[in-house]
């Protein structure tokens, strides 16, 4: 696939971000979109509700799209964000739409010079742990990094970190799994 946005990206989070992204450039409203599409992100991850609405393969976009609206309106979302919602539902991409936001702020990390850092951790990092792992990000060469955080309860413990193509995974799930096949191989 053709990089079209110039940072590496490719794909439909790709197409979505660059566009996003120009149109809120040619608005002066960068730094004001940026934040509400974080903002979007957490409130899709805090509201079951909403979660399950956008997750739901079967949710009806004629009726989704003006309800979305009115409830983006309400929580003080710009309208260049709640048009965008209302593209991607119109496009019945309301189910991408997580990955859409995580592609907005890979770009714009991107744009800033920031490397991405996805980390997984069976637990929310504490600010302590935050800072630790930028700082040996640092050491590495990383240079400015941007940590992009979610939990997953199943590994356990430890965590799972991917930077650009580099996955680098402590986490105790995998250990386990590491041993449970080498003692299946010594049987």
């Amino acid at each position: 696939m053709v990089d079209i946005t110039g940072t590496g990206e490719t794909g439909l989070s790709a197409r979505y971000a660059a566009a996003l992204y120009a149109l809120a450039f040619e608005q002066n409203a960068l730094n004001d979109v940026i934040d509400q599409m974080e903002a979007l992100g957490r409130l899709i991850k805090e509201s079951d509700a909403l979660a399950q609405l956008v997750g739901n393969p079967l949710t009806d976009a004629a009726k989704a799209a003006p309800a979305l609206s009115q409830a983006l309106e309400a929580q003080g979302f710009l309208p260049i964000i709640r048009n965008f919602v209302s593209v991607v539902i119109a496009n019945r991409r309301l189910r991408d739409l997580p990955a859409l936001i995580t592609g907005f702020a890979a770009y714009v990390a991107a744009k800033r010079g920031e490397i991405v850092a996805y980390v997984t951790s069976a637990h929310a990092l504490s600010d302590t742990q935050r800072n630790q792992l930028r700082a040996r990000l640092t050491e590495s060469g990383y240079g400015s990094v941007k940590l992009v955080e979610s939990t997953d309860a199943s590994l356990l413990g430890g965590m799972v970190l991917k930077v650009g193509a580099k996955l680098f995974d402590t986490s105790l799930k995998s250990r386990l799994n590491r041993l449970n096949y080498s003692l299946k191989g010594a049987a």
